[in-house]
């Protein structure tokens, strides 16, 4: 699989889950409030903090036509238009998320957001909706910079194969999947994380979860046991805030709770080779050997009747072990030995 860089972080390969705490627009225009959203990402020991450049005159035509799924009566221009981020915060968000010590970058919806963002990131973040805008694809890709691609929504494979051939296309090979379930909160049974298995081998790319979810457990739980190298959580400073991304987000608190999670689960699958761990080594001094069970005469055989295997905390690995007692079944013991002594090599002939 191709190792992509973003930032100072290695994505793939078997590095550490890139984590991305997903603020979108949920600063609800407020420029304290995007700082605050910086500051508890921070906190939460995320990777990258990612928030959300578009522009409603470039989303959607400007009629009354209302969306069910937001849950209010505002035409849903009128709520993107609210929810532009102003292109003058980009330099110093991304300035201040330095400072906190993480990655600031942003979704972008149209070239212009592209050219906006382009100077303050190190990566690009396409959503699900414009997997199939290709001419955007092709623009952001000819930046040179890696892209990390949604795919919720997608009808297939072909579908997400026509992206990644759009951004190789312009010579850009620096590409990340995130499954992606356009679900909004995601239920647990949609979130279908096995697929992440499926991308990694169809198109040897990094590829993570964009998890839309509201539990801040399952999702990241699974994704990591799914093998995701890359992990995107929307989160809030609080779900009581207006704004159609709040409800379904997790509060700082959450987003540490599954950040913890991740970085438990990485360390509890450790190594893929089975050896004797450092850990171990006390008890395997606990494993069995082979004893005497009564005294034995120079001379006299070590039979089934005078030996047994047993067990003695902290000297077994000194002795002969289980798999080679039939070996010296028969063999005379080169001096007297008492009853519930340790058999070494050098005691019999």
């Amino acid at each position: 699989m191709q190792e992509i860089k973003i930032g100072n972080k290695k994505i793939g390969k078997g590095n550490p889950c890139f984590i991305i705490a997903e603020a979108g627009s949920n600063h609800n225009g407020s420029f304290t409030t995007a700082k605050k959203l910086i500051d508890a990402a921070a906190e939460a020991d995320v990777d990258a903090v990612k928030f959300q450049n578009f522009s409603a005159d470039m989303l959607y035509p400007k009629t009354k036509k209302r969306v069910k799924y937001l849950g209010s009566k505002e035409p849903i221009y009128d709520i993107i238009k609210k929810a532009e981020m102003p292109k003058s915060w980009v330099c110093k968000l991304s300035a201040y998320a330095k400072l906190k010590g993480i990655i600031f970058f942003s979704a972008v919806f149209s070239e212009k957001d592209a050219d906006i963002v382009e100077p303050y990131v190190s990566v690009f973040k396409i959503g699900s909706y414009e997997i199939d805008h290709i001419p955007l694809l092709k623009y952001v890709a000819k930046k040179g910079k890696p892209i990390i691609i949604s795919t919720g929504t997608a009808s297939g494979l072909p579908e997400i194969r026509r992206a990644i051939k759009a951004v190789k296309s312009v010579g850009n090979n620096k590409i990340c999947l995130m499954q992606c379930t356009g679900k909004y909160p995601c239920p647990i049974e949609a979130l279908n994380t096995r697929v992440i298995k499926t991308l990694k081998k169809e198109f040897n790319v990094p590829v993570g979860l964009s998890d839309h979810s509201k539990h801040p457990l399952y999702g990241s739980s699974a994704a990591i046991a799914a093998g995701a190298d890359l992990y995107e959580k929307h989160f809030t400073l609080s779900c009581r805030m207006k704004g159609p991304d709040h409800s379904f987000a997790l509060e700082p608190n959450e987003l540490k709770q599954c950040v913890d999670l991740i970085r438990n689960t990485e360390k509890a699958l450790g190594s893929e080779h089975k050896k004797l761990q450092k850990v171990e080594k006390e008890l395997f001094n606990f494993r069995r050997a082979v004893y005497t069970i009564k005294p034995i005469n120079k001379g006299e055989a070590i039979t089934t009747d005078n030996t047994r295997i047993l067990r003695k905390p902290g000297v077994s690995a000194k002795g002969i072990f289980p798999v080679d007692y039939e070996k010296i079944l028969g063999k005379k013991v080169k001096k007297f030995l008492p009853d519930f002594a340790l058999l070494k090599k050098n005691d019999f002939v």
